[in-house]
């Protein structure tokens, strides 16, 4: 499969920096998203406000070339203001009023930069489902579980920690897939044959395995692949995440992100789209498999055609917890939709050397009954 490449063809025009703010009609305070509830809501002064959402059917796919080429094409772009941390190479967006700050991801000091970053507007987003306290409680859950943590992780992790809601951007892939295949099928029978054993001979059964060539073509339309399009955290947590129920997504709107962050990507339209594709080849070679059928299958070739292939930018609500121990960065992640939890710890050599004196002290006692007996 080969992804499609087109060069602009002219320069693209930059549209001004927006920044928004949601005052409250009440005491002209700035208000902000509350999470599990559509409605903005006053921290000042407790006056709240619903927020209507769009249809889903307002959320509009993009096809791939148009998204390849965005300097010639109608896809819609922004241009915000970011912070840019030299250590893990996030790019979050920031209040304009903060002059220096510390990195949600990995927990650096960072002096803003007024650095701007255009990209292609987001489509649609998730909107947080669990609010701060409910993260922290999904953490310390989590945090309790941990067998092997040095004593007091938890009580110095939950002092004083704040966590920072983020948007994290992610490309979602649709595909029509037609693959043409040729392999072979492996039917399983059995021979008889005479084996000496113990120095006598002996019939048994033995598998055998009859391969016939197979040729076919199988069709699959590929709907929401999603791809993370950050580098600033470790992909195996924010993979660890998943499932997101993508039936909730909104169509964008700034109103969600008030009172959170949002982070730019650093994944390209086209990296994302190879790692899609590699996903989708993945599930294709077991479509194969299943169509050639029998007891095993050999596959020898596959040709793919994509078409169809469109895209969407989207924001999916994480909670980030960056702190350090003993002079070492330590991250945790929570899905701010379901609550799954995933992070970095330290491991107590203590804990662990006596788990394994007292794991010897079992065996030798074992191995002391079993010998009497």
């Amino acid at each position: 499969m080969k992804v499609p490449t087109v060069q602009p063809e002219r320069p693209p025009e930059i549209p001004t920096t927006q920044e928004h703010r949601f005052p409250c009609d009440n005491c002209g305070g700035d208000m902000r998203f509350d999470p599990g509830d559509d409605r903005m809501i006053c921290d000042h002064c407790g006056h709240a406000e619903p927020l209507g959402r769009a249809a889903p059917s307002a959320i509009s796919e993009i096809d791939i070339r148009e998204g390849l080429n965005t300097a010639s094409s109608d896809v819609e772009t922004e241009e915000t203001r970011v912070l840019s941390c030299d250590n893990c190479g996030a790019q979050v967006e920031f209040d304009p009023a903060l002059h220096a700050a510390e990195c949600p991801f990995c927990a650096t000091p960072v002096v803003t930069d007024t650095g701007t970053n255009r990209h292609i507007k987001p489509a649609a987003l998730i909107p947080f489902n669990l609010d701060e306290p409910q993260a922290h409680k999904a953490m310390d859950d989590w945090l309790g579980r941990l067998w092997f943590a040095p004593n007091g992780l938890q009580k110095y992790a939950r002092k004083g920690q704040k966590m920072n809601g983020i948007y994290v951007p992610f490309w979602t892939y649709d595909a029509q897939t037609d693959t043409a295949y040729s392999g072979q099928r492996g039917d399983v029978y059995y021979v008889t044959q005479t084996v000496m054993r113990d120095g006598k001979p002996t019939k048994m059964k033995v598998p055998k395995v009859r391969w016939t060539p197979r040729r076919g073509r199988v069709r699959r339309f590929f709907d929401d692949v999603t791809v993370l399009a950050s580098n600033s955290l470790p992909k195996r947590h924010t993979d660890a995440l998943e499932p997101w129920d993508m039936s909730a997504l909104a169509p964008y709107a700034p109103q969600f992100l008030a009172g959170f962050r949002a982070e730019a990507y650093r994944v390209t339209l086209e990296e994302g789209l190879t790692e899609a594709r590699a996903r989708m080849d993945r599930v294709i070679q077991r479509d194969v498999r299943m169509d050639i059928g029998g007891d095993q299958q050999r596959i020898n070739s596959m040709e793919t055609k994509l078409s169809e292939v469109t895209f969407k930018h989207v924001l999916l609500p994480v909670w980030v917890a960056a702190y350090k121990y003993r002079g070492q960065s330590y991250r945790f992640v929570v899905n701010g939709q379901t609550g799954r939890v995933q992070g970095e710890r330290p491991y107590s050599a203590i804990k662990i050397a006596l788990a394994v004196i007292a794991a010897l002290i079992v065996a030798g006692i074992a191995a002391a009954i079993y010998s009497q007996t």
